[in-house]
């Protein structure tokens, strides 16, 4: 506007001028805010003060183009409480709310006019309504009550007013709590009115959703929304909410983000509260991300916060680049891990001094070490649990009357209380068994875990007889490859983009759902393989050497000393703590030991060792759509395949397993005129050219080898052979190397 205005001066035509800011004031004066839950009117207080102050700016240009008569009547015309809209539940502090409008307006009065405007100083505009801004019914405000219980007679989403910008700060409550804190036939309402969203979705999440309908309507006034909510916006229950839209034919755009920052001026109770701002708008936009990099003195009314910038798309996980949301589940990964159990019950716990005084029967059946976060990434607490999976009441009783009576006296009297019907019912069993968890984990010595929430992402071999709680992911997984593979940066990266942040500490979240399902592992040589399994056995045992050597190391402790190298810092330059974690955790062979094993993941994959975390990022989520593509076809690449074939593979998958798995005696049996493999290196080359010439599709290593006896042990030649043949130009590949077939001549 101020250009224009000042192109138009220049050019003579200062009255053309003038009327072009005249024309930007009169817009200005119409524009309508609306806070759907404006609490008593800070953000519009806020949004009153910017407006105020741009339109000083206004007035000021309009004077230096010599419109002074614009300047009368200003009073009947200006900027005023009466454009700044607002909805809150609580009548009270709506009626603050309004009062607060009028409080800025007059000292801005004062302020830059000096005295008091004309009779009436105050206008009832009764535009700040006390109601209910995601859910009505027939009735409202009055409720109906059947039974005992309140009832909302057809709930619905309400209408909002009209206006051009929607701006708030909606409660933090999360999904979870909604029943508990809201009551639950305002829960159940409150879903049947919004039967599009998720019911895990946090309470904040309905304005979002609101305000972005509003925004794609037709014919609406609405320009921008903008809102500031907790920092697990970007978590996949509330992502899903702002992913309908912003992946739709007609989609919203968020053009400005900040995905984590520091709630300011934090109280003790709310020190925890990270938040989250975004700012959407109608159609296909780039954005600004802003990342902060430093935080100080957040509990002062001076913050001091920086920013790192980035213009791009922006994600629905509030990431700015590469879409790794774009990444689908893969059948290779799925059943091999989960969560840990779920107790319901801290009775099911034993010190190590109650478990001493257990018969020792008892303990064999029915104990377990036992796991938890804090016990993984600080230190054990050596607890023992109770664990009565599927053992019916009278079992427990018959065969450990010791632990019955225990869980009897600490467990029973807290679970029969519980709402749920299964818990109160097999109070003397786990809450949450994880029944897929605990079956991949069954019959073998060892298998990976990682804190579910955690500064850093450590995966470690844990005893096979551990149960780990809860909080703590489990990876089905004996051997070390697949460990060094989730050790790596690539996997770490991968995790940091598909995961959340929460907790006192901010900390990195992993679920399996998100992270790990969709993560491609390379499709590695077995000499590929056993160089991260070596690696990845070396690094498992250095960590857990160190650890029990020294009782002041914590596995965070090693990894906290490990980022400052990382990040330049040498060992001189540590505290004296970290320097004496440094020393006694030999934390520098712990770096050397990562950068090896990134180097040999890298080379599993065909990629460079240092590529930036945007060059991963985009490379994993174009290998997870082409392994996507081969799975549809039918070529799954099975990370455990003699676990998760028999369960969750194709029927050919299946009787090839099972073939497989017979061995080498019965299969000579049954392999019928399946023939030999040749011994003979120019023979066994022959047959495998003759293998792809005969075949209608192309063909991999384990395809080609499962017509040969004895199956299993040919793999690793007909790899070598079509890695020869590849290279002498001999056969083609139209994926990356996965499956292969005879050049065709010109």
């Amino acid at each position: 506007m101020l250009s224009t205005a000042e192109r138009q001066k220049t050019d003579g035509r200062g009255a053309e001028a003038a009327k072009t800011v005249q024309a930007f004031h009169d817009k200005l004066c119409d524009i309508q805010v609306l806070d759907p839950a404006c609490g008593t009117g800070n953000f519009l207080y806020v949004a009153l003060e910017l407006m105020k102050r741009l339109e000083g700016e206004v007035l000021e240009a309009v004077a230096d183009l010599g419109g002074q008569e614009a300047l009368t009547g200003l009073e009947s015309h200006t900027v005023d409480p009466h454009q700044f809209l607002g909805l809150e539940l609580n009548p009270r502090a709506a009626a603050i709310a309004e009062l607060v409008l009028w409080i800025g307006h007059l000292q801005w009065y004062v302020r830059t006019r000096g005295g008091l405007p004309s009779d009436p100083i105050l206008r009832a505009f009764r535009n700040i309504e006390a109601r209910d801004a995601v859910l009505t019914w027939d009735g409202y405000p009055r409720r109906q009550w059947q039974e005992g219980e309140a009832a909302y007679p057809n709930p619905r989403a309400p209408d909002w007013p009209k206006a051009d910008f929607i701006v708030g700060n909606p409660p933090f409550i999360g999904g979870s709590l909604l029943r508990a804190r809201l009551g639950d036939a305002y829960a159940r309402a409150l879903w049947a009115a919004h039967p599009h969203m998720n019911e895990s979705a946090d309470f904040v999440m309905y304005w979002w959703d609101q305000a972005a309908q509003i925004l794609l309507r037709r014919g609406t006034a609405l320009k921008r929304f903008g809102f500031v909510t907790t920092n697990s916006i970007s978590q996949v229950f509330q992502r899903r909410v702002m992913e309908r839209y912003l992946s739709a034919k007609k989609p919203l755009s968020l053009v400005m983000a900040i995905p984590d920052h520091p709630w300011t001026k934090a109280t003790r109770d709310s020190a925890a509260v990270r938040i989250a701002m975004t700012v959407a708008e109608a159609g296909k936009s780039d954005g600004l991300l802003r990342e902060v990099v430093s935080e100080a003195d957040i509990d002062t009314d001076a913050p001091v916060i920086l920013f790192a910038d980035k213009a791009g798309r922006i994600n629905p996980d509030l990431s700015c680049g590469t879409n790794t949301l774009e990444a689908q589940p893969l059948l290779s990964n799925t059943g091999v891990g989960g969560r840990g159990v779920q107790p319901i019950g801290m009775g099911f716990l034993l010190e190590p001094d109650a478990y001493a005084k257990i018969p020792i029967q008892e303990r064999r059946h029915f104990l377990k070490k036992y796991l938890n976060g804090r016990d993984l990434s600080q230190k054990s607490r050596n607890l023992y649990i109770i664990d009565a999976y599927k053992a019916p009441e009278y079992e427990l009783l018959s065969k450990a009357s010791t632990l019955y009576q225990h869980i009897l006296l600490y467990v029973r009297p807290e679970r029969i209380k519980n709402h749920r019907a299964s818990y109160r019912e097999k109070w003397w069993q786990f809450g949450e068994n994880m029944e897929s968890m605990r079956k991949s984990i069954l019959g073998i010595d060892r298998y990976i875990v990682s804190t579910r929430t955690a500064k850093h992402k450590i995966f470690i071999f844990v005893d096979g007889k551990t149960l780990c709680d809860s909080k703590i992911n489990t990876f089905g997984f004996d051997d070390a490859w697949i460990l060094g593979v989730l050790s790596s940066s690539f996997h770490r990266s991968w995790a940091i983009a598909r995961g959340g942040w929460l907790g006192i500490g901010n900390d990195h979240t992993y679920n399996h759902t998100e992270c790990f399902d969709p993560f491609p592992f390379p499709d590695a040589t077995e000499p590929q393989k056993a160089a991260i399994r070596a690696i990845a056995e070396e690094l498992d045992a250095h960590r857990k050497r160190v650890l029990e050597r020294h009782e002041h190391l914590t596995l965070t402790g090693l990894y906290n000393v490990l980022e400052q190298l990382k990040a330049g810092v040498a060992p001189a330059g540590l505290e004296p703590r970290d320097r004496r974690i440094f020393d006694d955790g030999l934390v520098l062979i712990l770096k050397e030991l990562h950068d090896r094993l990134d180097a040999a993941v890298a080379d599993a994959y065909g990629w460079p060792a240092d590529l930036p975390d945007d060059a991963v990022l985009a490379r994993l989520v174009a290998l997870n759509k082409a392994r996507a593509k081969e799975e549809k076809r039918g070529l799954v690449r099975w990370l455990r395949p003699d676990y998760q074939i028999p369960r969750f593979g194709s029927e050919q998958e299946k009787a090839r397993q099972i073939e497989a798995d017979l061995g080498e005696a019965d299969e000579a049996k049954a392999a019928g005129p399946r023939p030999t493999f040749p011994k003979g290196e120019m023979e066994q080359t022959a047959v495998v050219m003759d293998a792809l010439a005969t075949s209608p599709a192309p063909m991999d290593a384990p395809s080609i080898a499962a017509g040969f006896r004895p199956g299993p042990k040919v793999k690793a030649a007909v790899a070598d052979i079509l890695s020869a043949l590849f290279r002498l130009g001999v056969i083609a590949t139209t994926d990356g190397g996965k499956t292969f077939s005879l050049r065709k001549a010109a």
